[in-house]
């Protein structure tokens, strides 16, 4: 699967769609606080995302914990949504959930329609993606894991699927989430894993 190759910078966010698109294909980007899904979407959205970055404040403390993504001085309040041509009759919808406690709520919402999900995950923090993976399983919405690159230590794959208790059908890839070519592959993979589970649903329930 091959998406419509293009170097040029992003788009303006409303960039209107070619003519002959036919169907959109919604996949959601889910996983914990700061683990990359805002970065993701920009990486590899084809127009200028639209988001909801809000300026972190004190109000925060005690409420959302910045602990495993020092530094972090915005946040995603309800979700990114980003673009992708696929070919000339379909588009890739993407949608960023929020990663704190507290927007949660969103994500039953965000699912609704979904083709598939992404669970992005920062592997020194594997437990803050527990409970995406149990959102997308109770919904029953098929998902991949994919290993956000934040250059620290390496895991062994097995490893995070024994954290996340993960089916062994579900794919585990690796990702740096600022990398457009990086965050296609990812997409790339999801997606022919769902055309396989819609040919042999049998063996990937």
């Amino acid at each position: 699967m091959d998406f419509v190759s293009s170097d040029s910078p992003p788009a303006r966010a409303d960039a209107p769609l070619r003519h002959t698109v036919q169907q959109g294909l919604k996949i959601v980007i889910v996983g914990g606080f700061g683990v990359g899904k805002t970065t993701m979407v920009r990486s590899v959205s084809e127009i200028r995302p639209l988001d909801t970055e809000a300026t972190m404040t004190n109000i925060g403390v005690g409420v959302d914990d910045p602990a495993g993504a020092p530094g972090k001085s915005t946040t995603t309040v309800a979700f990114d949504f980003g673009r992708i041509t696929l070919d000339a009759e379909n588009v890739l919808y993407l949608f960023g959930a929020p990663g704190q406690e507290r927007f949660w709520f969103l994500w039953d919402r965000l699912f609704g329609g979904a083709l598939g999900a992404i669970v992005l995950v920062d592997p020194r923090r594997i437990e803050d993606c527990w409970y995406a993976v149990d959102r997308l399983e109770h919904q029953g919405t098929r998902f991949a894991v994919a290993c956000n690159d934040f250059g620290g230590e390496s895991f062994h794959p097995q490893e995070i699927r024994d954290a996340l208790d993960l089916d062994p059908h579900v794919p585990l890839l690796d990702c740096d989430a600022r990398s457009r070519e990086s965050c296609k592959r990812v997409l790339i993979g999801l997606v022919e894993y769902l055309y396989a589970a819609a040919r042999t649903p049998e063996t990937a329930s």
